[in-house]
């Protein structure tokens, strides 16, 4: 029985070894929590897409602020002739049949002067937009960064449970040593270093489940980081001990009313509200009349004058036409009343989404609320079960080294004081990740220190 035991033991610590040492056979990368957040920033492709649309948008912008000055085009032409030309000669028309080369220029230029107000309502529509882009692209990096916090606090967790574990099998075996002396001192039984030799090959299993659930989490963020197969990183701690709650104390209004003022989705849902609306009105001016002003330049180059291409182009030929428009809408097929309609059923699907959105803030706010002032509570439970673990570990200890306590009351202890270790170490990092939690919430969220 025994060599069985020796056998599981020596194939535990083969295993712990082996999953100890699969990081290590990695390359390894040391990152803090700010590089973390600027890899996935990076790899994200929800986030790079919304910075590629915010180009677009930034072209929009400049377009609709541009269309207040004139559009002024450039034309040419060049064509051959062939055949029948006619020609004025002494005031009369001859016909003859000759090659006539042609060349035409031409400079164009239009300017609205009256149009209901349209291009105003386009250019704060297109600014609207472009400010409401860069509050999605605020909220979407605010999503990658709690996205990464999530996982890199998980992480940092499970180290710390490897830690307890190997530090209570450091234990128990320093245990298992002092009770085999016992043992053959005649102050204990052989089954109580039994019993011992069992919870340290438990405790063993334990530090296996550990280890592979730290190697878990630590592929997933590589995973998320997008980092290059093989490549471990490897996390700069943090502080998760918060010296001062920051919201504990806070009603829900208050801190309803701090996520309206910063959540980025929420205030880029109300610019969208705007610029659809602006659009709408744009759209409408088309129902008016409209007034522009135009000039037109033209010229041209014939081979049946004799005169040279300069003399034709620029002293003989140009025509200048400067003059004023008026458009007045009568019947487009309803086209105009079609473009309204579906200007006028995206601002109303526009403010159906404004709503969604803030009740979905609230709901955050609510939730994010809850868990945390469960965590306050959660974590100073937690640090007075580790106080009473420990001093009944202390005291069951004293009394089984005076043969007054049996050996599972010793286990029981230590299970207790590892438990609570364990219960302590959770609570702690759940109560930062829930600080993590708030901040996303409300729309505030920063990097860890």
């Amino acid at each position: 029985m025994k060599r069985l035991f020796m056998d599981k033991k020596y194939i535990i610590l083969l295993i712990v070894a082996l999953l100890s040492g699969a990081i290590q056979a990695q390359d390894t990368l040391r990152i803090d929590f700010r590089q973390a957040v600027d890899l996935a920033l990076s790899a994200n492709v929800d986030y790079q897409m919304q910075t590629n649309s915010m180009e677009v948008l930034k072209v929009e912008k400049q377009s609709a602020f541009l269309s207040h000055l004139p559009n002024a085009n450039i034309n040419s032409s060049f064509s051959q002739q062939s055949g029948q030309q006619f020609q004025q000669i002494e005031g009369e028309i001859v016909v003859t049949n000759v090659r006539n080369e042609v060349v035409n220029a031409g400079l164009n230029m239009n300017m609205p002067i009256f149009n209901s107000g349209r291009r105003i309502l386009d250019t704060q529509s297109a600014k609207l937009a472009y400010e409401a882009g860069e509050k999605g692209l605020d909220r979407a990096s605010q999503q990658v960064m709690f996205d990464v916090a999530r996982r890199y606090l998980q992480v940092l967790l499970d180290d710390e449970l490897v830690r307890i574990s190997q530090q209570n099998l450091i234990n128990q075996k320093e245990q298992f040593r002092q009770i085999d002396g016992f043992v053959e001192a005649g102050l204990r039984t052989l089954s109580d270093k039994y019993n011992q030799q069992s919870e340290v090959a438990r405790l063993e299993s334990v530090l296996v489940d550990a280890e592979l659930q730290y190697q878990n989490d630590v592929w997933d963020l590589s995973e998320y980081l997008q980092l290059d197969p093989g490549v471990v990183p490897v996390l700069e701690s943090v502080n998760p001990r918060l010296d001062e709650l920051r919201y504990d104390g806070m009603s829900m209004t208050e801190l309803y009313d701090l996520a309206k003022v910063n959540r980025a989705d929420g205030v880029q849902q109300e610019l969208l509200e705007f610029s659809f609306k602006k659009d709408m009105q744009a759209i409408k001016a088309m129902y008016y009349p409209r007034i522009g002003a135009f000039y037109n330049y033209n010229t041209f180059f014939t081979s049946l004058d004799d005169r040279n291409l300069q003399d034709q182009l620029f002293n003989v030929y140009p025509q200048n036409t400067l003059g004023l428009s008026l458009s007045i809408p009568i019947f487009n097929n309803f086209q105009n009343r079609l473009n309204v309609s579906r200007s006028r059923v995206t601002y109303k699907n526009q403010i159906l989404q404004k709503e969604s959105v803030n009740r979905k803030i609230y709901q955050d706010v609510k939730l994010a609320h809850l868990n945390y002032m469960a965590a306050v509570k959660k974590e100073g439970n937690t640090s007075i079960q580790v106080m009473a673990a420990e001093e009944a570990q202390n005291a069951i200890s004293e009394r089984f080294r005076l043969g007054l306590s049996n050996f599972v009351d010793l286990a029981t202890a230590n299970q207790q004081l590892v438990a609570a270790q364990a219960d302590k170490a959770q609570a702690v990092y759940t109560l930062f990740f829930q600080e993590v939690l708030m901040q996303h919430a409300l729309g505030t969220l920063e990097v860890l220190k």
